[in-house]
């Protein structure tokens, strides 16, 4: 087993490098109110949180992640640009796989920066491939906002643009609703008022929700050439001159991805300015929708090719729609990421 004393000299050690980039130490509290989680994520955080009940604040859970507290501290406070580190251990339930961890130290790196976005993305991932270098990673790079980009000019209604982009980071659900709205939808049936109430939600909930669909069931189904267009955009991946020629060309068809595909292109021009090889990192379009659940935009990930039933090393990309979800109209551009020190020991120990 891993020395935690070792990690935890890591994660020191790679909080103090960020320092000394300039960021401000972030703190927070091992107990989280449960609330603005399940706000945000809905339901299915409990699958992966470890959930308490205190007598005088209510449902809370252990600490699944730093990066909500510290946007509704940054929120709170009406702060600007700002930057910030943090170290400390995060808690996760592992239902699936029980020789995964469900306590392990992370350590993080968060901008909050309101200028031009490619280049703040940029920074932030120049800094993690600097720090993460010398473990010769396999790194994956995506977009989530071609995604949210391609719904956003879908022929459509508002509440199936909604409920899509509501599931982007549950791709198996993603596909099944894609599927639905392409086809004429089943009238909606009622609930018994006697039934028994079985599970989670309430009778109200799911009376709720079959007339949302049975609203939905004079729309249209959409046109099968624009699903196509989405499973041709989910498709893209290679090298940056390769990724980028294939998504222009996509763009002709559904324009409504040409600003995000542009946006792109800025990434990668500030990357390579910064001495990335983006040809040689690769980017998938898909990358990034099963477990960076938060982010909207670019996303990224650093692997151990060696060792590939680890777990991410690194992850990290921008969630400015999370700062929007806690601060309203007031929310700002963030981007950033986390390293998990633990597991760069283990690699140090298996060579």
């Amino acid at each position: 087993m891993t020395d935690k004393p070792a990690i935890r000299a890591r994660a020191d050690a790679l909080r103090a490098r960020f320092e000394a980039a300039g960021a401000e130490v972030f703190e927070a509290e091992v107990l989280q109110p449960a609330g603005a989680l399940l706000d945000l994520y809905g339901e299915d955080i409990r699958a992966r949180a470890f959930v308490t009940h205190d007598p005088l604040r209510g449902e809370m859970m252990l600490r699944p992640d730093f990066t909500l507290p510290l946007v509704q501290r940054h929120m709170a406070e009406g702060r600007g640009e700002a930057v910030y580190t943090y170290a400390g251990e995060v808690f996760r339930r592992q239902e699936d796989d029980p020789s995964r961890t469900a306590e392990y130290i992370q350590v993080g790196y968060e901008m909050f920066n309101g200028a031009e976005p490619p280049d703040a993305e940029a920074q932030v991932f120049a800094m993690f491939s600097s720090m993460l270098e010398e473990y010769d990673l396999r790194v994956s790079m995506g977009d989530i906002g071609l995604l949210r980009a391609a719904i956003d000019g879908l022929s459509t209604t508002d509440e199936r643009k909604a409920a899509l982009l509501h599931h982007i980071w549950r791709p198996g659900r993603f596909r099944r609703l894609l599927s639905r709205f392409g086809t004429d939808a089943a009238p909606a049936k009622t609930v018994a008022t006697t039934a028994a109430e079985i599970g989670l939600r309430s009778r109200a909930e799911v009376q709720a929700r079959l007339e949302a669909r049975a609203s939905s069931a004079g729309t249209p189904p959409l046109a099968a050439s624009e699903t196509a267009l989405i499973d041709e955009l989910l498709a893209v991946k290679g090298g940056a001159g390769e990724a980028m020629a294939r998504l222009r060309d996509i763009a002709g068809d559904m324009p409504a991805i040409g600003p995000a595909v542009e946006t792109l292109a800025r990434r990668f021009d500030a990357l390579d300015a910064r001495g990335v090889s983006v040809d040689a990192i690769g980017f998938e379009a898909n990358y990034g929708r099963t477990t960076l659940e938060y982010y909207d935009g670019f996303v990224f990930g650093f692997y151990a090719g060696a060792r590939p039933d680890l777990p991410p090393i690194a992850t990290g990309g921008r969630y400015d729609a999370l700062t929007r979800a806690i601060g309203g109209a007031d929310g700002v551009p963030a981007v950033g990421g986390v390293i998990r020190p633990g597991l760069l020991v283990a690699l140090e120990e298996a060579s």
